[in-house]
């Protein structure tokens, strides 16, 4: 078994990709595009891929960011693990140390695509040395609706209330339609008005823009806008890859709401992914259990529960402590920087 870099320039894009869609729950931030787009934003990647005979066995894409003359490193939605090989993994898990120790990493975060039942899954982290985070980067709940289904059928599984409004929109004079980037400062105003209404950060334009860049050439990206008469109502951002897609930014504005834009924009991106293919529609992210959130975000939640589809939990983030006293000071900082 040998441990390939890509930083020797020994991994292709597409080799990347192919292998991680080896797994299962190959996620799309796992994906070369992904680790590129956070590349232009404070983060760089590192991609690490362990293979016997040539053939691919397991393997990560390591974000790593600065803080000072020291880093953190992050493997979101990950590892990749084409098979379960305990010798790949162990290999695996022994070069992401090492390059992380060279590169002065105060802590290795990851946050597998694993569900909270799998409980052997949390015991063996545990056995590696990673410790339970309380600081979970992406939500460790989310609602999936599952798009295997003819067309009324997913309708059909949907809260009543959600069927009309979807029908209710077309009545009532919404287009949705799917953008570009010539469209993109459109969006980037919807989620200028999101952010404020809601009180949430939200990316720089050039950030989508670069997603849009990454994405489109393959068509793993859909940009929809909502309109009527020709004035733009609200807009989301939608990803596909390995049979799944993300519904990942959405943004509205103050106006005509009550002609449902936000129901038929879902809707039309639920479409797009099942025409190609896609089995699977992650709504992106409800309220933890242990976590209680905003009017606001309950409000979110209640929205995207009825699609109609499946609660989903994950173990959440666990950390690999390389300093503890710079691990300790990073704790106290982050809570701080939450309490203020």
């Amino acid at each position: 078994m040998r441990v390939l870099d890509s930083s020797g320039k020994f991994i292709s894009p597409q080799a990347w990709d192919a292998f991680v869609c080896q797994d299962p729950r190959g996620h799309l931030l796992q994906t070369w595009a992904w680790g590129e787009l956070k590349k232009g934003f404070d983060w760089f990647p590192l991609r690490l891929l362990v293979t016997a005979d040539g053939a691919p066995i397991a393997g990560a894409q390591i974000l790593y960011r600065q803080l000072g003359p020291l880093r953190i490193a992050y493997i979101p939605k990950g590892p990749i693990l084409a098979q379960e090989d305990p010798q790949a993994i162990s290999l695996l898990w022994e070069a992401i140390h090492q390059r992380s120790r060279r590169l002065r990493a105060i802590l290795l975060k990851v946050e597998p695509e694993w569900y909270a039942e799998e409980t052997w899954k949390q015991q063996e982290l545990s056995r590696l040395g990673f410790k339970p985070s309380f600081q979970c980067i992406q939500p460790r709940r989310t609602i999936i609706v599952d798009l295997s289904p003819q067309e009324e059928e997913i309708l059909a599984r949907m809260k009543p209330k959600w069927r009309y409004n979807i029908r209710l929109s077309f009545r009532k004079g919404i287009q949705v339609r799917r953008g570009g980037l010539k469209d993109l400062p459109i969006f980037y105003r919807l989620m200028r008005i999101t952010g404020e209404r809601d009180g949430f950060g939200i990316h720089s334009e050039a950030y989508y823009r670069r997603a849009l860049e990454l994405f489109g050439p393959d068509d793993r990206v859909a940009l929809f806008l909502a309109y009527y008469q020709e004035e733009p109502l609200a807009g989301l951002m939608a990803f596909a890859f390995n049979g799944s897609a993300w519904y990942m930014y959405g943004a509205s504005s103050n106006k005509h709401r009550s002609r449902m834009p936000n129901h038929q924009l879902q809707w039309q991106a639920m479409l797009w992914a099942k025409g190609k293919g896609c089995q699977k529609y992650d709504l992106w992210g409800i309220t933890d259990e242990s976590s209680p959130g905003s009017a606001a975000l309950a409000g979110v939640e209640r929205f995207k529960a009825g699609f109609g589809g499946k609660t989903v939990r994950y173990i959440g983030a666990y950390d690999y402590i390389y300093s503890k006293p710079l691990y300790w000071l990073l704790q106290k900082a982050w809570a701080w920087r939450q309490r203020s």
